[in-house]
């Protein structure tokens, strides 16, 4: 039997996902820009062995991470609709059980080793990225969620995050209500449907990350390989970031 590479099973998702979704060439008028939302205190201080876009499965290691398997996909965009290229997307979240790949996280001792916790996209022509994850769960003071950045040119342009459509748990959290408009609201919320014949009971989510500010379309900086330090950094450290833990919060911050 002949076992297909992981990274040509990670580029061959990404171009798969795409029929699941499509995003229309011309768009009669602006499209909503993505709610911003406050990047948290766990970006995580400590970068794990493997930064790509397959948060379920650490280098080669024969263990997957516990959770529901989710291909989670979208576009980078202007407000105008066009694809924003070589545009990193960062994500990082819990893992099943609640943990954060951080040093300040709860739950620290019961973290899931076999999880990446975070992962990394850099934009095609298209715009496209695509990372394979777990479906968030809950964090104490939280509503599940995904936390997003997106850098251009060692800039962030957007730090947000991504919530579960219909997720009850979505009307009692802090961050969520702090967003009034319906149409706001719905920039951050995506639906994790069921991929059909999926043995395993995978999932696919789409998100499009909407920009409403000018990017300029240059290439890739070769400071900070195009990734924008923390927004909560103050000095040092790896891609910016403060060596140490940064001081807790409520739970209505994470």
């Amino acid at each position: 039997m002949i076992i297909q590479p992981r990274r040509a099973f990670l580029q061959s998702m990404a171009v798969a996902t795409t029929s699941l979704w499509t995003t229309p060439g011309l768009f009669a008028e602006q499209l909503t820009p993505t709610s911003r939302m406050t990047e948290g205190p766990f970006y995580p201080d400590k970068l794990p062995l493997d930064t790509d876009n397959d948060l379920i499965v650490v280098n080669n290691a024969i263990t997957p991470a516990v959770g529901e398997i989710t291909h989670l996909s979208g576009k980078v965009l202007t407000d105008s609709g066009s694809p924003i290229r070589n545009a990193f997307v960062e994500i990082w979240q819990v893992d099943n059980q609640g943990a954060y790949l951080h040093s300040g996280t709860s739950n620290a001792a019961n973290r899931d080793s076999n999880f990446q916790g975070y992962g990394r996209f850099l934009t095609d022509s298209t715009g496209q990225y695509y990372f394979r994850t777990i479906k968030p769960v809950a964090y104490p003071g939280r509503t599940p969620h995904i936390h997003f950045a997106v850098s251009k040119n060692g800039h962030r342009i957007l730090t947000t995050q991504l919530l579960i459509k219909g997720d009850p748990q979505n009307e009692h959290d802090g961050l969520f209500r702090r967003i009034s408009a319906p149409a706001e609201r719905e920039t951050i919320l995506a639906a994790f449907d069921p991929i059909p014949d999926s043995k395993i009971g995978e999932l696919n989510a789409n998100f499009d990350l909407v920009i409403g500010q000018t990017v300029s379309d240059e290439p890739v900086s070769k400071i900070q390989g195009g990734i924008a330090p923390s927004e909560r950094s103050t000095s040092g450290g790896q891609f910016g970031r403060p060596p140490g833990p940064p001081p807790r919060r409520s739970g209505n911050s994470q």
